[in-house]
């Protein structure tokens, strides 16, 4: 069972779905369907979305197989949550006008370090398995 990548993944969803909302609400308020229009906080809106996107599937993908393979559960949620922390500093950051770079950095600084936690945590949890 994943129930623990389930809850991770449901509050990542939740914030897809947020940022979602927020590329609406500008595209919407600067009547533009396609792009940016030329307008700063609706780019930057579709950038915290795109981001976001981009980076989650693996996070959720690698969270899942630690805990197919029986990791233990402290370890799969410090993982997922560190991950949620950085999406959501990083989608501020991204957000806020006139951007917060320190956000962004912050917010991507916890997402690598999360990805290649995740990493090499699979990778070790994988090879103990094997040679048992």
């Amino acid at each position: 069972m994943l129930i623990v990548t389930s809850i991770i993944a449901a509050v990542l969803t939740i914030i897809f779905i947020k940022l979602s909302f927020a590329v609406i609400k500008w595209r919407r308020k600067h009547k533009v369907a396609l792009g940016n229009g030329g307008f700063d906080d609706l780019e930057r809106a579709i950038r915290a979305q795109a981001n976001f996107s981009e980076y989650v599937p693996l996070g959720i993908i690698l969270i899942a197989c630690l805990e197919l393979n029986g990791a233990p559960w402290w370890l799969v949620s410090a993982l997922g949550i560190t991950l949620i922390v950085g999406r959501l500093i990083h989608a501020v950051g991204i957000q806020t006008p006139p951007p917060d770079f320190s956000k962004r950095v912050l917010g991507m600084q916890f997402t690598f370090n999360t990805l290649i936690a995740l990493v090499v945590v699979n990778l070790g949890w994988s090879f103990y398995l094997f040679i048992q």
